[in-house]
């Protein structure tokens, strides 16, 4: 640690507000703990946790870095003590509880995983929390299975684009919803059987229509709001509608009658504030489970834009304008 420096940049917060409360500072440089590695950062991902914690919603968790940034790429540039996973100059990509909107950023061993054949160092970066998320979610939570029928809503997120080729690759049916033509056109590419334009389409109707009256038997969620009832109506029997974020809200009045008959499961998890463990396992089963098939070129997670992270503001207008499709990115 001797030969990098004392002060580091990173994208700080004025005060809770807008996207123009973003300012690249300098701040103190952090340091190693036992079994942390310290990586220099080419690219970090852009997620609406970000955006939350920005306007005051989503503080970090106790002990985490106040520093936005949720995933990041970099190569690693010094161990703290206990390190075995790893060694100076590897290059990876990590799951973070903030710290990834800087120079530098340290987390455990464990949350970490090595750039995939084939991705660039900086694209990297927009891999991890789409990835988990997804994984954790979907297949665990919601243990899609082969053949089975998956509606994805905000299908060209981060997270949706990483959920349609995920549950193709797994042998899903998908669906996808979109707000325009060009977003449905994109998820079609992406592999999905089927893409559906809510502001023209009713999503129940059309989840009804394609599956012959069957329905979805998982349903991945991030809008909230009036969604989570037309869900239920747009689930299978035995279906499980997971939550992941609640765009249109997350106080409402529901009729739970269609969780006992058709014997739903309605569920949901953030990955944030899970332990040491938890994160642990979960990106030892997506190194095992998703690793292989990015190395084999079967799952690229498009990048829409990348800004340089003086303008972390304009990437977060860009975000809350819901225009791009797939990940954006910062670099330092």
């Amino acid at each position: 640690m001797s030969n990098l420096p004392s002060i580091m940049k990173a994208v700080t917060i004025r005060e809770p507000g807008g996207p123009e409360m973003l300012e690249w500072s300098d701040v103190e440089m952090p340091r190693p703990g036992h079994g942390e590695v310290l990586i220099k950062i080419a690219g970090a991902g852009v997620n609406r946790g970000d955006c939350m914690q920005r306007i005051g919603f989503y503080p970090p968790p106790k002990g985490a870095s106040p520093i936005m940034g949720l995933e990041a790429s970099g190569t690693i540039a010094a161990l703290g003590e206990g390190v075995t996973l790893w060694k100076v100059g590897d290059e990876v990509c990590a799951l973070m509880a903030g710290g990834g909107y800087a120079e530098y950023c340290t987390v455990h061993e464990s949350h970490v995983l090595p750039v995939p054949v084939g991705v660039s160092l900086v694209e990297a970066a927009a891999l991890p929390e789409a990835l988990m998320t997804v994984w954790t979610n979907v297949f665990e939570r919601g243990r899609l299975a082969p053949g089975e029928t998956f509606l994805i809503h905000g299908g060209t997120s981060g997270i949706g684009t990483a959920a349609i080729q995920l549950g193709v690759s797994f042998g899903a049916r998908v669906i996808a919803t979109a707000g325009s033509a060009d977003k449905c056109a994109a998820c079609l590419k992406l592999g999905a059987n089927a893409a559906i334009n809510y502001r023209g389409q009713d999503f129940v109707e059309e989840v009804q229509k394609i599956t012959e009256g069957h329905g979805a038997d998982v349903i991945l969620d991030m809008v909230g709001g009036d969604y989570v009832q037309r869900n239920m109506a747009a689930a299978a029997e035995n279906g499980r509608i997971v939550n992941i974020a609640f765009m249109n809200g997350f106080k409402l009045e529901l009729n739970l009658l269609p969780i006992m008959l058709k014997k739903l499961t309605l569920t949901g998890s953030t990955l944030r504030g899970r332990s040491i463990e938890e994160k642990a396992a979960l990106t030892k089963a997506v190194h095992d489970q998703i690793w292989p098939l990015i190395d084999l070129g079967r799952i690229r997670q498009p990048v829409d834009s990348i800004f340089p992270m003086k303008e972390a503001g304009k990437a977060h207008e860009l975000m809350e304008k819901s225009s791009h499709i797939g990940k954006i990115l910062l670099t330092p």
